[in-house]
């Protein structure tokens, strides 16, 4: 099963499946989409993301953006899947917990794997029937309707992640503040490194960050920093052709001798080890 909405004017798309493994290539894009997989199935499944595997148990929703790699290699159970590119949802709605750079997208810095609980499993079954009638209704709202079903689903897996995923201590502008901040990591990690770049575009002091990450969890927002490009060096190693070099130049690097000190403090291994490995 397989339905897409697209709309050429605007490069707008967003499909969904219940089965990605065999589908993933039958859309009419996939380099820059957001996906939420949700395993509906009585037994866990495999993926990979980044090269590492991932298990999904029943019930389990995670969700990936098109700064990963994902794999469905080792899947060998169905696996239903909602995508969509930022013209399709985004495009009004930039900076909200429920946006695309929402805290299910780039508001943590770990893979966000959430649960429904059994009692709220009807809720997202009724949800996946009304998708399944709206592709079966085309007329010239149906692309309001989807858009408006697909926040809906994003608001019940964003209660449901703020939830089982953040820290009770922090309340909700303090999540908000974290969030943000992985948003702004995201897009300048590869000309901002210090956590006074982020202080001052957030409005705060570095040390207000850091003891807020101190609360949220084990990492430093320096280290959330330097980690953030420490994984885009081992992407492009791993799923381009780009030499060091060409590495060093794109992550912001004068200096491909400094990259490649970098790179072995961050992971153990200088690059060309990193590569004769083969690991991510």
């Amino acid at each position: 099963m397989k339905f897409e909405f697209h709309d050429s004017k605007i490069g707008s798309i967003f499909g969904f499946t219940d089965d990605i493994k065999n589908n993933e290539n039958h859309f009419s894009s996939s380099s820059s989409n957001i996906n939420i997989l949700w395993n509906r199935n009585e037994a866990a499944i495999i993926i990979e993301i980044d090269g590492l595997s991932i298990e999904l148990l029943p019930n389990h929703i995670v969700t990936t953006t098109y700064l990963q790699h994902v794999s469905y290699k080792s899947t060998q159970l169905p696996l239903t899947t909602f995508l969509f590119n930022r013209e399709f949802y985004c495009i009004n709605d930039h900076d909200s917990e429920v946006s695309c750079n929402g805290i299910l997208f780039f508001g943590t810095q770990d893979l966000p794997i959430i649960t429904i609980p059994k009692e709220q499993e009807r809720k997202f079954n009724t949800l996946y029937e009304v998708f399944l009638d709206e592709f079966s209704t085309p007329d010239r709202i149906q692309g309001d309707m989807l858009q408006m079903l697909l926040k809906r689903l994003i608001i019940m897996c964003t209660r449901l992640a703020k939830e089982q995923l953040m820290v009770k201590a922090l309340d909700n502008e303090q999540i908000d503040v974290v969030r943000k901040f992985n948003v702004l990591v995201d897009t300048h990690y590869k000309s901002k490194r210090k956590v006074s770049d982020y202080a001052e575009l957030l409005f705060k002091s570095p040390k207000t960050l850091s003891n807020l990450f101190a609360i949220y969890n084990q990492k430093s927002p320096q280290q959330i920093i330097l980690e953030r490009l420490a994984l885009e060096a081992k992407r492009l190693m791993t799923f381009s052709d780009k030499q060091n070099q060409e590495i060093a130049y794109e992550l912001g690097f004068n200096d491909p001798a400094h990259f490649s000190r970098f790179f072995k403090k961050m992971t153990g291994h200088s690059p060309s080890q990193f590569r004769s490995i083969g690991m991510i």
